[in-house]
């Protein structure tokens, strides 16, 4: 697959974790610890591994904009 193609694929799905990270913490009061865990830690967890995905397959332009010479 592409970059491009992966980026437009990971990007939105990035969104709606960052939403879902958003949402859970304004409601954890409201949730139980079950569905606070799911939905918040675990999501969380998913999170980081796709803010790491999406910085390995942007590195070419991290390392053209920030350490350019």
């Amino acid at each position: 697959m592409k970059r491009n193609t992966a980026l437009k694929i990971l990007n939105p799905i990035l969104f709606v974790f960052v939403i879902n990270q958003a949402i859970t913490a304004i409601f954890r009061d409201s949730l139980s610890y079950k569905a606070f865990g799911i939905f918040h830690k675990a999501g969380g967890r998913i999170l980081l591994c796709l803010i790491a995905l999406h910085l390995i397959l942007n590195f070419n332009w991290i390392k053209a904009n920030y350490f350019a010479k």
